[in-house]
């Protein structure tokens, strides 16, 4: 079951906002007067309103923290790594509803970012763009190719790959230059991939993808990422949490996306 965060805090805040502002104007003059005990109910609206409608203004129009549920964005991302999502930078969009209000800027090639999975958008999903609008996708041989351009990838060393039962396999580590964006992937040699040539990218579309290329569920299985989807750009790791031994990795903490 996914729960709807954001709309649970919406609910909150309007409700202890609502019930401060009944007691602004009808209940704390009479108070006042009689000397009554503020009742708990109230008490706890004006606590907690403050904290809730800073929360929700931050986490709607500035930074957003997610966690990292699977591995198909390694070697970038780590399964437990939390991070901050950046909502400002695709510009500012209405709680809630979703609607963009204010354009800042749109998403580019080799960007990670943050999106309502298009199948079932109460899921959030995460992968790096590499297809914007217009652009003529091909993937042959595990090589992408963009508008005609093949994308140089450069072998790094053989490495291994796990899953969250323990169970490893072996994957090469390369080096994909993105036209322009350098980042490392993984491969599974022993993995038959589905090829597809030309498929173009409709307006107002992304075409996404995970650096684990053979262990994601990506837009060449279940299509474009439409813009009115995206929730936000990912910039940072704040915490990771390694799972398998209860343990901090310190060194992925602070550490930029891209």
């Amino acid at each position: 079951m996914n729960f709807n965060f954001e709309l649970i805090l919406f609910y909150a805040t309007l409700v202890c906002g609502v019930i401060v502002l009944l007691d602004v104007i009808f209940w704390a003059k009479n108070r006042s007067i009689t000397h009554k005990k503020m009742p708990m109910i109230i008490d706890y609206a004006r606590s907690f309103f403050p904290v809730l409608l800073i929360v929700f203004l931050i986490r709607s129009f500035l930074y957003e923290p997610f966690r990292i549920p699977t591995g198909s964005l390694k070697p970038t991302l780590n399964v437990g790594d939390f991070i901050v999502v950046n909502k400002f930078d695709y510009g500012v969009r209405l709680p809630v509803l979703h609607k963009k209000i204010f354009k800042v800027s749109e998403p580019k090639r080799g960007d990670i970012f943050v999106f309502r999975w298009p199948p079932n958008p109460s899921v959030d999903f995460i992968k790096r763009v590499v297809g914007v609008p217009g652009d003529h996708i091909s993937y042959i041989d595990k090589v992408l190719y963009i508008n005609g351009e093949k994308i140089p990838q450069s072998f790094i060393k053989n490495t291994t790959d796990e899953d969250e039962t323990g169970h490893s396999w072996t994957v090469e580590l390369k080096l994909e230059n993105l036209l322009g964006i350098e980042h490392e992937i993984y491969q599974t040699p022993s993995r038959i991939d589905t090829d597809f040539r030309d498929l173009v990218v409709p307006k107002g579309m992304y075409f996404a993808m995970g650096d684990n290329r053979d262990d994601s569920a990506d837009s060449r299985f279940w299509g474009f990422v439409p813009e009115e989807n995206i929730v936000g750009k990912a910039s940072m790791v704040w915490m990771s949490w390694n799972s398998d031994d209860h343990s901090i990795r310190w060194d992925r903490i602070g550490r930029k996306i891209h």
